[in-house]
Formats: structure tokens, C-alpha cells, sequence
């Protein structure tokens, strides 16, 4: 068995085994969607109840709907525009630009940027004899006719 996958394992039983804890999981590329959705949605549920605000407050100041906050805080899935309401309402916005960067800086990528020479100027075309003759009626190779 992989020691990725046994990690997986041991994760998954901890989740299993201690899932309304106020500890906070780690959120990474070994955990299934469901667990990274469920973390989520406890992590908005401790924003929220940081500020003392009832998921029906918090609705009203995001502009959804109750339901769409419960959704949210259970790790069930919401569109994406009320989750920004909810991340917006909670000050949580700017924590997706280091979520999502922009862009991701591959060493590879940047290495053949390096390696490559500038073009100092296009290349001229060959001239073939075709090209210096016009062409006339009856050429092109069309049978039709």
C-alpha cells in the first residue's frame, strides 16, 4: 500500500471518528471533496458565530437566502456568487487571492523563457518558381471539366 494512501486512510478515520471537534483540519490534496467542503462550511460557521450573528443574520447581510448559509456551514454545495456574498459579509474576501494566486511561477516554464534567444526579426519566405509565374486559366491541377 502507497504511504500516500495510508495517509489518506488515517485521515479519513480521524475525520470519521472526531467530526464536530473544534479543531481545525488542515485542508490539502489528500482530502475528498466532501471533507474539504465540511471543513469549509465549520470554518464559516466559526466566523459567523464569532461575530454573534444567527445564520439568519448573516443571510440578510450577505443577500441569500437562510437555507443558502445552512447549505454552506453543513458542506453541502452552494453557487459560487453566495459564497463570495458569504466571504464578503464574514471579511473573509481577500483570502481567496492567496487561495487562487493569479498565476503560479513554474521553474520549468521560466527556464525555457530563459534558454530561448529573442527574435531579432522574421524570417524571409523562400521564393518558388510558382510564386514568380501568375497564374492563368486552366492550372491548379482541377480535373473538372
Amino acid at each position: 500500500m502507497p504511504l500516500w494512501y495510508a495517509l489518506h486512510q488515517i485521515r479519513c478515520i480521524i475525520y470519521i471518528m472526531a467530526p464536530n471537534t473544534s479543531e481545525t483540519m488542515h485542508i490539502d490534496e489528500l482530502l475528498t471533496d466532501a471533507a474539504v467542503l465540511t471543513e469549509l462550511g465549520r470554518r464559516l460557521a466559526r466566523h459567523r458565530l464569532e461575530r454573534n450573528w444567527t445564520q439568519a443574520e448573516a443571510a440578510a447581510r450577505a443577500g441569500v437566502g437562510q437555507a443558502t448559509v445552512q447549505r454552506a456551514e453543513r458542506g453541502q454545495s452552494v453557487q459560487m456568487t453566495s459564497m463570495v456574498k458569504l466571504l464578503r459579509t464574514l471579511g473573509l474576501l481577500a483570502g481567496l487571492d492567496a487561495a487562487i494566486p493569479a498565476s503560479i511561477a513554474l521553474p520549468i516554464a521560466q527556464l525555457e523563457r530563459e534558454q530561448r534567444k529573442p527574435r531579432r526579426r522574421a524570417r524571409a519566405r523562400p521564393a518558388t518558381e510558382d510564386a514568380a509565374r501568375p497564374w492563368t486559366w486552366g492550372e491548379g491541377g482541377d480535373a473538372g471539366g
